[in-house]
């Protein structure tokens, strides 16, 4: 599989019993349908976020972006519980990707987090 924001190569890796894609440069992270649910609710699974959220980043604004596994204009998404967090989401397979960074982030909910989303932008 490769990435669908800078081409890399994306190699399955496993944490417990799941097995994720994570790109080789931009360390952004794809979910295959209930993967991203499941990851989530395993303790230490941000574990498996190895990127910089500086990296993230820089591929952020890299938007019309088709899916690496059944290659759908993928959509925009934004994560009710922290709308500063923006993903791409697949509306045929239900996969997910996120950049370098904001997995770890999606896990955890700090006070920091309520002043983000208080001023999070609205995406275009």
């Amino acid at each position: 599989m490769l990435c669908p924001k800078c081409n890399g190569k994306m190699p399955t890796i496993m944490y417990g019993s799941i097995y994720v894609e994570r790109c080789v440069e931009c360390r952004g992270l794809w979910f295959d349908l209930l993967e991203l649910e499941h990851m989530a609710a395993i303790e230490g699974s941000e574990a498996i976020d190895i990127g910089s959220e500086e990296l993230g980043k820089r591929f952020r604004d890299v938007d019309d972006i088709d899916c690496p596994h059944c290659s759908s204009p993928m959509l925009k998404m934004v994560d009710s519980r922290q709308p500063h967090i923006w993903y791409e989401g697949c509306p045929s397979c239900f996969g997910v990707f996120f950049d370098a960074g904001e997995f770890r982030d999606y896990k955890e909910k700090t006070v920091l987090d309520f002043f983000r989303d208080l001023f999070a932008k609205e995406r275009m």
